[in-house]
């Protein structure tokens, strides 16, 4: 039996989002609706983790917090705090938000996807593999990698 790297998570409950009335307003005839932090985060927080059966928002891996969205300059950051500082499943879930984002972003958006220093004891290798276009080209491309993006992109319900 495999061992997991954080046997006991602390689950963090499932945030009850909602935007302020004046964010509601749908944009002009002909013009495009800005993206935020709201909904790049909708797109992420279900995301399930490979090693336990909740979704990255329960395990407080992604939040509202950790989202960055420029959209005049189509930009969007997502801050991944692992459950424990030596996760060895942190690429596969960067790798996981990145297709998902890849997914439903416009392709005008560049997506960053990163561990902050000190979350994690190989966040700058993490970082590097997750910024590097050809390396997450090359691992989506690999079908057993694929293969688990794929589960944890899955609906849970």
């Amino acid at each position: 039996m495999q061992r997991l790297d954080n046997e006991a998570p602390e689950l963090v409950g499932r945030a009850v989002l909602e935007r302020e009335p004046e964010e509601v307003e749908a944009p002009p005839p002909g013009a495009r609706e800005a993206i935020d932090a709201l909904e790049v985060f909708e797109h992420i927080r279900d995301i399930q983790d490979p090693e336990h059966p909740y979704s990255l928002e329960q395990l407080g891996v992604v939040s509202l917090e950790g989202v960055e969205v420029d959209d005049a300059a189509g930009r969007a950051a997502v801050r991944v705090v692992p459950t424990v500082p030596h996760c060895s499943m942190a690429t596969l879930i960067g790798l996981a938000i990145k297709a998902k984002l890849e997914q439903v972003l416009p392709p005008r958006f560049a997506v960053k996807v990163f561990i902050p220093e000190g979350a994690h004891s190989s966040a700058d290798q993490v970082n590097k593999q997750l910024g590097d276009k050809e390396r997450v080209c090359a691992a989506l491309e690999n079908p057993s990698i694929v293969g688990m993006v794929e589960k944890s992109l899955q609906p849970s319900y």
